[in-house]
């Protein structure tokens, strides 16, 4: 049987992978539809790195549409 391992992104390399700051992440994400992160501890928190790439397909596919 195949295991399936989730990865798991720290808001940084989030950063990296979207070209936003954090401010405009966490505003996204409490009011556009952007991944909520998931809590891992009490002071740690992270993105679903699936839920991040589908986001910015989404974002790639809008755009590519209007224009």
């Amino acid at each position: 049987m195949e295991s399936q391992y989730t990865t798991m992104l720290r808001i940084g390399e989030v950063c990296r992978r979207t070209g936003l700051s954090k401010s405009q992440i966490h505003r996204l994400a409490s009011e556009m539809g952007f991944p909520k992160p998931i809590r891992l501890s009490k002071r740690a928190v992270a993105f679903v790195a699936a839920d991040v790439e589908a986001w910015l397909q989404e974002r790639i596919t809008a755009t590519r549409e209007v224009a």
